[in-house]
This record gives structure tokens, C-alpha cells and sequence, in this order.
């Protein structure tokens, strides 16, 4: 059985609030879980005291016990210093103009 360690949206329509909850990898998204570790209001603003509330001693209980964090709350935690923050690879800049568009405007400046 794999656990994570997710997030189950809650709230209103267009008006988010998710738990971070600890959950059976195979249950659904906001169906069964385990436990409630915290919780993530992307509605307040990202300096607010109580936009990501985590509990520290059950977060680093199930993280000791074999739990895996998604991406999301995997940045979370490496956030509050509870796990090493993860590397994600460089995004892509897609609103660059493409290889063709570069060379003409390459061309027209020279």
C-alpha cells in the first residue's frame, strides 16, 4: 500500500480551500484518507500567516514512516523546513518567439 501525503480540495466553487491529508494512493482525490495534517487557503494572500498550516510532528511522523509527498505539498514542506525542498527542472519559456521569428528579427536588426 503506498501513502501520500496530497491535497483534497474543499470549499465552494471558484473558491478553493484544500487538506493536506494523508491518504491510501489508490483512494480518490477527496474520498478516504488517513489523517488530516494540515491545511492550504490559496484565497489568502501568499504572505499570510494562515495560508499553508501543517502539523509538524504528524507531518514528520509519516514522512519517517514512509510517506511521499506530492509536488505540490512536497514544496510546501520544503518550504516550512520539514523535507528538503525538491528540484524541479527549468520550465520552459513558451512565450519566446520561435526559431524562425528569431532569425528574422536577428536579421532585421543587423
Amino acid at each position: 500500500m503506498g501513502i501520500k501525503i496530497r491535497l483534497a480540495r474543499a470549499g465552494a466553487k471558484k473558491r478553493p480551500y484544500y487538506h493536506i491529508v494523508v491518504a491510501d494512493s489508490r483512494s480518490p482525490r477527496d474520498g478516504r484518507f488517513i489523517e488530516k495534517i494540515g491545511s492550504y487557503d490559496p484565497m489568502l494572500p501568499s504572505d499570510h500567516a494562515d495560508r499553508i498550516r501543517l502539523r509538524a510532528e504528524r507531518v514528520t511522523h509519516w514522512l519517517s514512516v514512509g510517506a511521499l509527498a506530492t509536488d505540490r505539498v512536497a514544496k510546501f514542506l520544503g518550504k516550512a523546513g520539514l523535507a528538503p525542498m525538491p528540484v524541479f527542472p527549468e520550465q520552459p519559456i513558451q512565450s519566446l518567439p520561435k526559431k524562425k521569428a528569431q532569425e528574422r528579427a536577428a536579421k532585421a536588426a543587423a
